[in-house]
């Protein structure tokens, strides 16, 4: 055949049937035995035989040949991935050549093929090598497919007489350390890069390429017989490898297209192809792709150990250095400052050694790490740590010692956990290494939330930190025996997953530990209420009302003393900040310190009286009110409208906020709006003044809607002459950029808004995130009348979206339902409202059935 048989298109559409069904063969025979090595090297040899029958047809110089690179060069294919071909010329080409290049190359795209292909000589390989890591790194692989084998060999000569293995490391490295850092560092991302995240195929790939690029080896179990890693290490990379090749591929398959990415929206997908399958019901329930996730994690938790060790045996390869050795005790010698075992079998002869080492690292902070042989050593001792291990007084004492260090805490925990060691020591946080949680506010793993939560804690010991949170610095300072709080952090949400409720599971747990460890009665007492009531704080801040003195009374009754009140403050602070870094806001940090400070002056021998609570907040409003300037009696008209409830629920700064906007317009015909930057730091706060109106809160809700504003919180207040008064906290990220014109902006049309009296527009059903379109939350509404039965409590549940509060305005406005307070709670992706409503409508049985079915269909999407 020769060039004219590419044009007419003969050879084409023979070879595009050829790749079709060459491809479905393989596909067909991956999916019946699960064998991924097959299917890449099935799918390479058929674009091999493509490829090679494609060259002969173009009729090419002899001189040339077609080279394979990269991951093709590698020798296998994942089935959507690019064909990366280096096209290798003697010299430069002549017209009738470029012509023929130009044809081949059109070929393999008319056949389907995503080709990366370069056409160089082999100089301008070299140079393009020398001035780019990447190509350096593609030519590593290169690997014939047809064409010159002289020319071909000759690359490969000065190619690796060019190649400074010393600089290529460094290369690599820095190149990978980059990579990392753009995914956090973490193979625990909950949607990680299969090839690219920490842990992933692409580390296992760097370590081949170092190797080789040093003449060490280039497969595992040449690293293996070159002593560079134990044969034991060499099939856990090998297992690993295949892992993460076999979730490709079904990424690849499942997805239609080039994915490497394991998403939540197929996460569930890739788990039941793999076999697995959900388990449990209800709250209990485990899906599958908690399962397949578990497995990911610890197998980039295995790559990552060892890739650690690989690098530092390959950098002591090609950086022979000088060696200083000084004793730390008669187990361990610093080297390097890194610390080292005095001998190969130390972790055999003295198991302790095991917690011993991270004890030392905390002690000596000049230590940077552990070297190789430690780790190595570390890591095969692992299995030492058994029941009879856990008896030991040493251990227990070790353990202790760790958690009351004085720095490093964080540090060694994290390098236990990397290392499997903290799982070994503690049974039970094992399980939930690498578990995955689908609450929609949770971004981490089960123990890196943990982690993150004794992190947390610990910031509020160190002065550095203490700009940050100073009321918790503060409180931290005065608190005696942090390290009890840090075993409560441990252990709050080691239950999670095991079904039932975590918090009482975990108490269990925390009580052993504490037996075996000799904690007295009275600590052991406080970090098991810690762990049981971990939640209730939280919930008490976000969902009740503070301003009524029954909820902090009965808060204070649960908490007893000033003791558990700050330790269980602390650990709220540290929890729901360790969640994600969206959850946590000024407002709910507001709101945290305040039920605290309430709290503790009802334990201090204070009852919560509202009218002494009253006369303070007028008090501190009016000496404010006198620095603006105001007649004396300026605010007697308007106060004289408002209720105990209004200055209960709104704090001084408030109250001569709203008093100095609305003195001299106690009967203003117009609606009053004013803004201002919200005191918390965070946001701002809309006072809304107006005639009352049955469809108002739902009419200012669309507004906020509109703009993409979130609401954080809401007080709906009537005054005794039938004006609502409403406050809000909204937040939006562009406020802090240019908050002046957007409160000139918000008081003008809102204004203009509430003055028109336009029909209310229908609510949009908003768009769900991919999150929440993945995990979805079922809508929940539940209404019940208050303790005093005054007014109705309406819990709402369900995935946060745009709209969502105005649909749920909306339906309150339909039932003439009286809206009092908003508590706003939005956790990530999930919303858990409360409001607190009143209205002749709400005493009909069948009228409430009806309002709860309304917001049901009103929370669906």
């Amino acid at each position: 055949m020769g060039a004219s048989d590419i044009k007419n298109g003969g050879l084409r559409e023979q070879l595009k049937a050829r790749l079709k069904s060459d491809r479905q063969v393989v596909v067909d025979t991956f999916r019946a035995d699960g064998k991924p090595e097959k299917l890449l090297i099935g799918l390479r040899q058929s674009v091999d035989a493509v490829l090679s029958t494609a060259w002969d047809a173009a009729a090419l110089p002899e001189n040339t040949a077609l080279v394979a690179v990269g991951g093709y060069g590698r020798g296998e294919l994942f089935p959507y991935s690019d064909v990366d071909v280096l096209i290798l010329l003697r010299e430069a080409p002549d017209e009738a050549a470029r012509h023929k290049l130009e044809e081949l190359v059109q070929l393999l795209w008319d056949l389907g093929l995503e080709v990366g292909h370069s056409i160089r000589t082999v100089d301008e390989c070299l140079s393009e090598s020398k001035a780019d890591i990447t190509v350096q790194t593609s030519l590593l692989e290169a690997r014939l497919v047809t064409g010159s084998r002289a020319l071909f060999e000759e690359l490969q000569q000065r190619y690796n007489e060019a190649m400074d293995p010393q600089v290529f490391f460094h290369a690599k490295i820095s190149e990978m350390r980059q990579r990392h850092a753009k995914y956090e560092d973490t193979p625990f991302a909950l949607e990680p890069n299969c090839k690219e995240s920490p842990g992933g195929l692409r580390d296992l790939q760097v370590i081949l390429w170092v190797a080789k690029a040093a003449g060490l080896a280039n497969s595992w179990r040449t690293l293996a017989t070159r002593n560079l890693i134990t044969r034991e290490e060499a099939r856990h990379l090998m297992e690993k490898e295949r892992a993460f090749k076999d979730i490709r591929v079904r990424l690849h398959l499942h997805a239609g297209r080039r994915e490497d990415r394991l998403v939540f929206d197929v996460q569930t997908a890739i788990a039941e192809s793999l076999g697995l399958a959900a388990t449990g019901e209800g709250v209990d329930m485990r899906r599958a792709s908690e399962y397949l996730m578990q497995r990911y994690y610890w197998a980039a938790k295995t790559v990552t150990q060892l890739n650690t060790i690989l690098v530092q045996d390959i950098e002591a390869h090609l950086f022979p250095q000088g060696y200083s050795s000084v004793p730390i005790n008669e187990r361990f010698n610093d080297v390097n400052a890194f610390i080292d075992i005095s001998s190969d079998d130390v972790f055999q002869k003295s198991p302790s050694a095991l917690l011993e080492m991270f004890v030392l690292m905390t002690e000596h902070p000049e230590l940077k790490g552990m070297t190789a042989r430690t780790i190595r050593a570390m890591w095969n001792a692992r299995n030492l740590i058994d029941d009879e291990f856990r008896a030991d007084p040493v251990n227990r004492a070790y353990f202790l010692r760790i958690l009351q260090a004085p720095q490093g805490i964080i540090h060694a925990l994290r390098r236990m956990n990397e290392f499997s060691i903290l799982g070994r020591y503690l049974p039970n946080f094992r399980k939930i290494v690498g578990q995955m949680q689908h609450d929609l506010f949770h971004v981490y793993t089960v123990d890196q939330h943990i982690l993150m939560v004794v992190r947390n804690m610990r910031r509020f010991t160190m002065t550095e930190h203490a700009h940050e949170y100073p009321f918790c610095s503060q409180l931290m300072a005065n608190f005696p025996q942090h390290w009890l709080l840090y075993v409560a952090a441990l252990f709050h949400d080691i239950a999670k997953g095991r079904g039932g409720d975590h918090s009482k599971l975990g108490v269990a747990d925390v009580e052993q530990f504490c037996r075996d460890h000799g904690i007295g009665k009275e600590d052991t007492e406080l970090v098991a209420f810690l762990v049981e009531q971990h939640l209730t704080m939280s919930q008490v801040a976000q969902k009740q009302d503070l301003s009524d003195p029954d909820v902090i009374e009965n808060f204070a009754k649960t908490v007893r003393d000033e003791r558990h009140l700050t330790a269980l403050y602390l650990l709220t602070v540290s929890d729901i900040r360790g969640t994600s870094p969206k959850v946590w806001n000024a407002w709910k940090a507001k709101l945290l310190e305040d039920l605290y400070k309430m709290t503790l002056r009802v334990l201090g021998g204070e009852p919560h009286n509202a009218d002494r609570e009253l006369k303070n907040r007028q008090q501190e409003a009016l000496a404010t009110l006198r620095l603006y300037g105001l007649p004396p009696d300026a605010h007697e008209a308007l106060w004289s409208q408002l209720d105990v409830a209004y200055f209960l629920r709104h704090d001084a700064s408030d109250i001569a906020w709203q008093t100095r906007a609305l003195y001299d317009r106690l009967n203003s015909e117009k609606p009053v709006v004013k803004c201002r930057l919200a005191p918390i730091g965070e946001g701002l706060q809309i006072a809304v003044y107006i005639k009352d109106q049955p469809d108002l809160f739902a009419r200012i809700c669309g507004y906020f809607d509109r703009k993409n504003f979130s609401i954080l919180d809401a007080k709906i207040h009537t005054t005794k002459h039938g004006y609502a008064l409403d406050t809000f906290l909204v937040t939006e990220q562009s406020f802090a950029k240019s908050y002046r014109d957007i409160i000139s902006l918000i008081e003008h049309e809102l204004c203009e808004l509430l003055q028109s009296r336009q029909p209310l527009a229908p609510p949009s059903k908003g768009r769900l995130s991919r999150l929440s379109r993945t995990f979805p939350v079922q809508p929940t509404v539940d209404l019940r009348p208050d303790e005093r039965g005054q007014y109705y409590l309406l819990s709402v549940t369900a995935n946060d979206r745009t709209g969502l509060l105005y649909s749920i305005a909306n339906v309150l406005t339909k039932y003439k339902v009286n809206l009092h307070t908003a508590k706003i709670m939005t956790l990530g992706e999930r919303v858990e409202d409360v409001f607190l409503v009143d209205g002749a409508s709400l005493a009909n049985a069948r009228t409430q059935l009806q309002l709860e079915t309304d917001l049901l269909e009103a929370l669906k999407v």
